[in-house]
């Protein structure tokens, strides 16, 4: 048996109730682990909310989680017990004690990654590889808006840019989280609250606009960041936190040349050597301290509700953690 947090229905953080699951024997290619840190991320909300109809109910939600293997299945010849190990998965399953895993899915861990940051960071941190590396290639010398820049995934991109050499420009709700975000890499921050972020992009590259738009915002940001691009920029749509974005006629995008990428995480997490490659660009990024994640907050499993709260209310929780 493994303690776990299952939905039943969606909606509110209420829906998420702990229970006592079975854990079968491992199978044919599989592993089972025993977690010891849980990530909480936003796609975990839009799963529990409804907005992502992906998780068949009664479901097991969570989408990354580190730990080590307690039992190897049939099949299995690279692993052995003892090994420490974390994933990101979009078949859901982490918000659990133990849990089985496709042994493709696991990565191990190097001794410079402990459990608690792979569990708080792994996800965040391969989508920033995908974002930087994959989808528009980021280069020394653009210009880059950032929007949410102090949350989670944001700090981390802005690091990794910022590392590269591109200049980046952030939008941020407040002081704080202005500071935040500069001590993160950025070069320009805007109070989004208090200035019209367009015209300030516009200010900060003396009319020419930026090179890639990053924005995790949606309904709300997304015609602006369309107007912040320079000719022949690259909007990358990766979040919808205020909403889902609506249609987008083509002609908007020729009076530019822009373009427009909405990527998801596991689509570039299908192909297993990509996937490995990915992660171990990110394990090197966060051994050598070139990507500094926020701080955990570690919660109880039992409070997933209370880490959904948090996180929905933007009143921190940039790394939560859940521990069984």
């Amino acid at each position: 048996m493994a303690d776990a947090i299952t939905i039943r229905e969606y909606g509110p953080s209420s829906v998420l109730k702990a229970e006592a699951v079975d854990i079968a024997a491992p199978g044919l290619g599989e592993l089972c682990i025993r977690q010891t840190a849980i990530g909480v991320n936003y796609h975990d909300v839009y799963v529990r909310s409804g907005l992502y109809k992906t998780l068949a109910l009664p479901g097991v939600p969570g989408c990354e989680a580190a730990g080590t293997v307690v039992a190897i299945g049939p099949g299995v010849n690279d692993f052995h017990i003892g090994d420490r190990v974390a994933y990101v998965t979009s078949t859901y399953g982490a918000y659990a004690s133990e849990r089985l895993l496709p042994a493709v899915q696991a990565l191990k861990l190097p001794d410079t990654v402990s459990d608690l940051l792979a569990g708080t960071t792994l996800l965040r941190a391969l989508t920033v590889e995908m974002l930087v590396c994959r989808v528009h290639r980021i280069e020394a010398g653009m210009n880059i808006l950032v929007h949410a820049a102090a949350g989670g995934v944001g700090r981390l991109l802005c690091q990794w840019a910022a590392h590269v050499g591109a200049t980046v420009i952030g939008t941020v709700g407040s002081e704080d989280k202005a500071a935040a975000a500069k001590a993160s890499g950025c070069a320009h921050t805007i109070l989004y609250r208090e200035t019209e972020f367009k015209s300030a992009v516009m200010e900060v590259t003396r009319g020419r606009g930026v090179d890639v738009a990053y924005d995790s915002v949606g309904a709300d940001t997304f015609s602006g960041s369309l107007e912040c691009l320079a000719p022949c920029g690259h909007l990358v749509n990766y979040g919808q936190s205020s909403g889902p974005v609506k249609a987008l006629a083509m002609t908007t995008l020729a009076a530019n040349s822009l373009t427009v990428s909405r990527p998801i995480l596991f689509h570039y997490m299908a192909d297993p050597t990509q996937y490995q490659g990915m992660a171990q660009t990110v394990f090197d990024m966060l051994g050598t301290g070139i990507l500094k994640p926020d701080t955990p907050m570690p919660l109880p499993l039992a409070y997933a509700a209370k880490a959904h709260d948090i996180l929905e209310g933007r009143t921190g929780g940039g790394a939560l953690v859940l521990i069984p």
